[in-house]
């Protein structure tokens, strides 16, 4: 259940770190708010798992989650550009988020 939480957490990383760049300096409503919520059950979740989960492994895999979604979402959206180094490092980071999953 931890790592569900811990995934789960990653995401809304993502959801927040996106919601702080489009709530330009907390001047928008909408974006500011997605970025209170967001952060708040990220941050829940994120201790929740430290319950049972290692401090190292869990950090790194939740802010491996929320980078690569977060510089994923910038590419799709056209914010970023996509180049083929990006989307390797990418896939590396996933890859090495999955195998600090597998060598707990």
């Amino acid at each position: 259940m931890a790592w569900i939480v811990l995934v789960l957490s990653g995401v809304l990383e993502a959801v927040w770190a996106v919601a702080l760049g489009k709530s330009d300096g907390f001047s928008r409503l909408a974006p500011s708010v997605v970025f209170l919520v967001g952060i708040v059950l990220s941050m829940a979740g994120l201790a929740h798992a430290l319950r049972t989960l290692p401090v190292g492994t869990a950090y790194a895999v939740w802010v491996g989650i929320g980078a690569s979604l977060t510089v994923a979402y910038g590419m799709a959206s056209g914010s970023e550009p996509v180049t083929a180094v990006k989307v390797v490092l990418l896939i590396g980071l996933l890859g090495c988020v999955v195998g600090l999953k597998l060598a707990h």
